[in-house]
């Protein structure tokens, strides 16, 4: 997996690159923008639907990882910080979208839609989107992260900052209310 930390021993892990980060070394931060760029990218682009904001997002996150290199202490994987910056990050820009939309005057509910409606406007993927979009943002935010970027329950916990079984109680209720939102989309 291209994303993750090298098995070589001559190649630094990212926890050796934070350290070489916070000495004064700026190579170590292109080597981990290299590194985590594409799933950062990828986490933000499935939380958001927008790539110029993602994109934003994703340049975001890696000046925080910059930033924080000084007070970066290896507790848990790299990655797993990352993300919750990354996560954070995302959830802060749908909140401010949301308010932002809501101070604009007859603009539609996306929750308004039935899954009906939308299959008869969209194609299967934007049906999906649609059920997503319907899911509390936790819920969301835990599928997004445990289907589409292939996070564990307890990746997703410590990226989140939430319990394993909080993480877990989220995934059982957000799948069955997509399953139910979803009944008949194959048929």
């Amino acid at each position: 997996m291209p994303d993750s930390e090298p098995n070589n021993p001559h190649v630094p892990n990212d926890a050796s690159l934070m350290a070489r980060l916070r000495d004064g070394d700026h190579a170590a931060l292109g080597e981990l923008v290299r590194r985590h760029q594409r799933r950062v990218l990828d986490i933000a682009v499935r939380t958001l639907r927008d790539h110029t904001l993602a994109e934003d997002i994703a340049q975001e996150a890696f000046l925080r990882v910059w930033r924080s290199a000084a007070d970066y202490v290896p507790s848990a994987r790299f990655t797993t910080w990352l993300y919750r910056i990354v996560v954070n990050l995302c959830l802060d820009a749908r909140r401010k979208r949301r308010a932002l939309l809501a101070e604009t005057p007859d603009q539609p509910d996306p929750q308004q839609y039935t899954a009906e409606a939308a299959m008869h406007h969209a194609d299967r993927a934007a049906v999906i989107r649609t059920a997503l979009d319907g899911l509390p943002e936790r819920q969301r935010v835990a599928v997004l992260l445990h289907k589409y970027s292939g996070l564990s329950m307890r990746e997703i916990a410590g990226t989140t900052g939430w319990t394993e079984s909080a993480v877990e109680s989220l995934l059982v209720r957000a799948y069955a209310t997509l399953r139910q939102k979803l009944e008949g989309l194959d048929s």
